[in-house]
């Protein structure tokens, strides 16, 4: 009775599924000509071939479902041909894998199909065919061939998503793409500014992150092309080593070792997470069991690491690396012996020192000051921590990030901990009350740390603030696969349906949530298709990078701008688009470190008065004969809006100043750049700067 109950809502699934996808081409082929009603003659065949095509798949689903043995003769036909192609079955395998990537993200087809219903229905059926690919035998496939093609091609949206903006286009993709390769270059190409070799080029940005971001620039003539190709390969390189380090290898599981390794990268994806913590937990993972004499030595550097590429992670390895230790120690007659505690003691100890170490072997600066005088390190985290508001409503459905903190935080973690709980309930995983405590007492206190982190101004928009939570308990699942969990997984067979069900949460929702992100930006050379397919009001609606032509018009202009700037003898500030700069678009401006956009909207979201006097005056005096900026706007939004505070304080701090005294004398909006020049006239803007500003005009 269950499972006939189970199967009659797999197939309203499946119908469902296939109603609202048939809908949604339908809206495609709509308005595409006058053959019928408003079909064109392709268009029209195409959509009814659709129909025909999802009956068929409503039919054989049914048949599937509750009269299996009408079509076993077809399926024992299918199982002898795969049987028959050996391993030259893994041709059209690797095919029907890469086929939905390329679709979605390499092709203009892409921006067509983009409808949710109609990419899932893609996704399940390249699923089922990599299953039935994958084995091997006299069945189509079963639960492990399954929830394996699943989590492959979940790791594959995962992976394709950062490489959708590997290009050369110069412009930034984003608010502060492109100002953040200019961070990254500053630590191995500040040779690449005019600008004093013996001066220090300040930039808002860690120095852990900076190594990792700025590494390509030792190679000469490093184009923004291969930067960004080398960022995306930050942000999946450093999951695959922690998923290698965690998940420990051995020569009889390469498979699941290798599927263990991809859960890893799609689950902490999620987050996202800053590379250089993934690359610490990779190191604390490694040192995981290592010998004393050198695990010491080096999960103190990993805490040093961790430190000075964001001061809040310095206790995070050496806390890692206790848990680890701790609950992956095997017990004695269900106890932990006199070693167990030791070792893990001084390793977490060690860990947490190494941390400590790099914030109080010098002193911290005050991050919204870049010039200010050195203060003591408590006081420097307790302003860090008081300087910006605390939006407490993010953590619940919001403009800003839709599910909110709480809400998204919990699907994205509720399938592994009732995994996690399942396996302690069963004794596949079992812990003592000293192994359990070590485990969920640090998960806690991340937890704790995150959800505070995320409701400060200018966070919130993701679960990137949870990282050492996501890693812990990234690490609670290795601890498990060690002590029982990959003997369960590899019987999978026999676990119950609902249990089944949380494994197709777990290794699916990573992959759902970039399906529908996946998309092309490249140009179209007759884009006016897509517009008619996509019913766009235009092609500018397609958000496609703009054409070579426009890209080298827009160039053109900010250069003859520059030149015409530079002779009337004032300085050249980049606010935004400093890439230009670094990439060599622009070439013989003197570089003018301060005033970069980050900067002012981190000195904006602390309401820095002291900061602003400084910049307010040297527009005031018209220092800079142009600037070169995003599209300034200057309407206030209330929090229903997305990153509306954040907006408020961005237009009260900088827009408004900026858009008294200087005036918007080019808007390239296909390139998003704003060239202001001061006024003809000066101007008292006493009225338009904050009112905590003293300044004397």
């Amino acid at each position: 009775m269950k499972r006939q109950l189970g199967g009659f809502l797999l197939f309203v699934i499946i119908s469902y599924l296939l109603f609202e996808s048939s809908r949604a081409f339908q809206k495609i082929a709509w308005g595409t000509g006058v053959w019928w009603r408003e079909y064109s003659l392709t268009w029209g065949a195409a959509y009814l071939i659709y129909i025909l095509f999802c009956i068929l798949v409503v039919i054989l689903a049914w048949g599937a479902l509750f009269r299996w043995q009408i079509l076993q003769p077809a399926f024992n036909r299918l199982i002898s041909i795969r049987e028959k192609l050996g391993r030259a079955r893994w041709i059209p395998a690797i095919f029907i894998f890469i086929s939905p990537v390329w679709l979605f993200q390499y092709t203009a087809w892409g921006l067509v199909f983009s409808d949710i219903y109609i990419r899932v229905l893609v996704w399940c059926l390249v699923v089922l065919a990599l299953s039935f690919f994958i084995k091997k035998g006299n069945t189509l496939f079963g639960w492990a061939e399954f929830l394996a093609a699943l989590l492959l091609t979940s790791s594959e949206f995962v992976i394709a998503v950062p490489f959708m903006n590997v290009t050369d286009y110069p412009f930034s993709l984003g608010w502060s793409e492109g100002n953040r390769m200019w961070d990254y270059s500053i630590m191995f190409g500040s040779h690449l500014y005019n600008y004093p070799a013996d001066k220090q080029i300040y930039a808002l940005i860690e120095a852990g992150r900076q190594f990792v971001g700025g590494l390509p620039f030792i190679i000469p003539g490093l184009t923004i092309g291969m930067e960004r190709f080398w960022i995306a390969l930050t942000v999946v390189l450093p999951y695959l080593l922690l998923g290698l380090a965690a998940f420990r290898f051995s020569r009889n599981n390469l498979k699941t070792w290798t599927l263990a390794t991809l859960w890893a990268l799609i689950f902490l994806k999620q987050g996202p997470i800053h590379p250089p913590l993934v690359l610490c937990a990779a190191v604390t993972a490694l040192l995981w069991r290592s010998p004393l004499w050198l695990a010491l030595p080096f999960i103190a550097l990993t805490g040093y690491a961790a430190e000075q590429s964001r001061y809040t992670w310095l206790f995070a390895p050496g806390i890692w690396i206790g848990m680890l230790e701790l609950a992956g120690a095997v017990l004695q007659n269900k106890k932990l012996n006199l070693n167990h505690w030791a070792r893990a003691i001084s390793l977490a100890l060690v860990g947490m020192a190494g941390g400590y170490f790099g914030l109080t072997g010098g002193w911290l600066m005050e991050s919204n000051t870049p010039a200010s005088a050195p203060i003591p390190v408590s006081s420097g985290i307790a302003a860090s921590i008081t300087d910006q508001p605390l939006l407490w409503y993010r953590l619940l459905p919001n403009a800003t990030y839709g599910a909110g903190i709480l809400a998204g935080l919990l699907t994205a973690v509720l399938p592994l901990i009732v995994i996690l709980v399942y396996l302690s309930v069963i004794k596949k995983w079992t812990l003592n009350i000293w192994q359990a405590l070590a485990v969920i007492t640090p998960l806690l206190a991340f937890l704790a740390v995150g959800l505070v982190a995320s409701t400060k101004i200018g966070g919130g928009g993701d679960l990137h603030n949870m990282d050492m939570f996501l890693i812990g308990l990234m690490f609670a699942g290795a601890l498990a696969w060690q002590n029982g969990g990959r003997a369960w997984l590899e019987k999978i067979e026999s676990a119950p349906i609902a249990i089944k069900l949380v494994l197709i949460i777990l290794f699916g929702l990573p992959g759902f949530m970039s399906l529908p992100i996946m998309r092309t930006f490249d140009f179209a050379k007759d884009p006016a298709w897509l517009v008619t397919l996509t019913d766009a009001p235009n092609v500018k609606a397609l958000e496609l990078h703009p054409s070579q032509e426009i890209t080298d018009r827009a160039l053109k202009t900010i250069r003859e701008e520059i030149a015409l700037a530079q002779s009337q003898g004032g300085e050249v500030l980049f606010l935004d688009q400093r890439q230009l700069l670094t990439f060599g678009y622009i070439k013989d401006v003197p570089l003018i470190p301060e005033y970069e956009k980050k900067i002012l909207m981190n000195q904006a979201l602390s309401s820095n008065a002291a900061y602003f006097e400084t910049f307010y005056a040297d527009i005031a005096a018209r220092k800079f004969s142009l600037i070169i900026s995003d599209p300034l706007y200057t309407p206030i939004k209330e929090s229903s809006f997305q990153f509306g505070e954040e907006n408020n304080a961005w237009v009260k701090w900088v827009s408004n100043p900026v858009l008294c005294y200087y005036d918007q004398k080019t808007t390239l909006k296909d390139v998003g750049v704003q060239l202001l020049a001061p006024k003809s006239e000066p101007m008292d803007c006493t009225d338009q700067l904050p009112q905590e500003i003293t300044i004397e005009h």
